[in-house]
């Protein structure tokens, strides 16, 4: 269970409590008794039509791979500025290293920050390249060839194996929607066969000096993310806030051994907003004036960039009308034209529109 923790200048409110359910999946992972695979998917269904988290054990991520991977984190994040910037991604693409201030998700929400590119966090990620699917004649925008360090011997193995890993956890969980949606068991199989996958590396903690230290310290901001769903590991350290159905921002640790899930906005175009891409930012706690150190890796399961998402029929009602059709790849390029090319998205008025409730302002 995740205590609900007050953020500054919201109102406190003792009997509110907001909870990120867990949820064993190991009936799908061979870590449990396949015969309660259905009441795994009923949890999973409750938990995305609530709360829009959730966290997952026996997901059968091995520890010395999520060990690899910190080490990882670590020895990169720990280089000079001047070599991580010489691995430095394109603007819009999403390969690389991402500097702190280069980055404003709000923008992919819909929403124009104070002062634009103003995320100080500072990530590498990797992804699916256009080797990997020869035959499917893929975009280079989307399949962009990765770049690895070359500092470390281990980075790029071990990087590999935790995105081997995260991956094989995302198609699992497609797996579980499937059977919480009631549509056949590989539904999800030809919107994902060559999926947009990126893991983003992410450091909250940056050297003395660069960063002014106040109350409007902005970690990541305010959005929602992108594709099908997210596998997050991350420390322990606070920081990541959901925005929860009483307009407030809660603080969410993960349980020991324990990987945060959450859903990005095709699926809630699927699913005509039965189950909820949940607004989140970090805010990253300052103590004697410093910022904590705070590690993260979300692995994005986005969706083939040729695929075409429309909503689900079962999920469509008099009170639910869906979304208009729209590919992956047009839906994937408005939000990064946003959050890295500093273009705002007029397409996410839905996202918007829920920032700004949670501001206290009207739209």
């Amino acid at each position: 269970m995740l205590a609900r923790r007050r953020v500054s200048g919201e109102p406190h409110d003792q009997h509110t409590r907001f909870q990120v359910p867990v949820i064993d999946i190991g009936p799908y992972t061979g870590l449990g008794d396949p015969s309660k695979q259905g009441i795994v998917a009923r949890e999973l269904d409750h938990a995305l039509r609530t709360v829009g988290f959730l966290q997952i054990t026996n997901h059968g991520v091995p520890e010395e791979v999520i060990a690899g991977l910190a080490r990882s984190i670590d020895e990169f994040f720990a280089l000079p500025p001047t070599t991580k910037l010489a691995y430095r991604t394109r603007a819009t693409g999403n390969r690389g290293y991402s500097p702190p201030r280069s980055e404003a998700l709000s923008l992919s929400a819909g929403i124009t920050p104070a002062s634009r590119m103003n995320d100080f966090f500072e990530a590498f990620n990797i992804g699916a390249e256009t080797g990997d699917y020869p035959a499917a004649h893929l975009p280079a925008e989307h399949y962009a060839d990765n770049v690895w360090p070359t500092e470390s011997g281990e980075f790029r193995s071990a990087v590999t194996d935790y995105y081997a890993e995260a991956a094989r956890v995302a198609r699992t969980l497609t797996t579980i929607f499937a059977d919480a949606l009631g549509v056949a068991p590989g539904f999800f199989t030809e919107y994902t066969d060559h999926s947009i996958d990126v893991l983003r590396m992410n450091n909250y903690a940056l050297p003395a000096g660069e960063i002014t230290v106040d109350g409007d310290l902005n970690g990541m901001g305010e959005h929602t993310d992108f594709g099908i769903v997210t596998v997050l590991w991350a420390d322990a350290a606070p920081g990541l806030q959901v925005l929860g159905a009483d307009q407030h921002w809660h603080d969410v640790q993960p349980a020991p051994g324990a990987l945060l899930v959450n859903l990005g906005d095709l699926m809630s175009r699927w699913t005509s907003d039965r189950w909820l891409s949940t607004l989140h930012r970090v805010k990253p706690p300052v103590q004697d004036g410093k910022v904590l150190r705070r590690r993260s890796a979300a692995f994005f399961h986005d969706g083939n960039s040729d695929a075409l998402i429309t909503t689900i029929p079962s999920c469509l009602d008099q009170h639910s009308p869906g979304y208009p059709p729209i590919t992956v790849d047009a839906h994937i390029t408005a939000k990064l034209n946003g959050s890295r090319g500093g273009v705002i998205n007029t397409g996410a008025t839905r996202e918007a529109a829920r920032i700004l409730a949670a501001q206290g302002v009207s739209k």
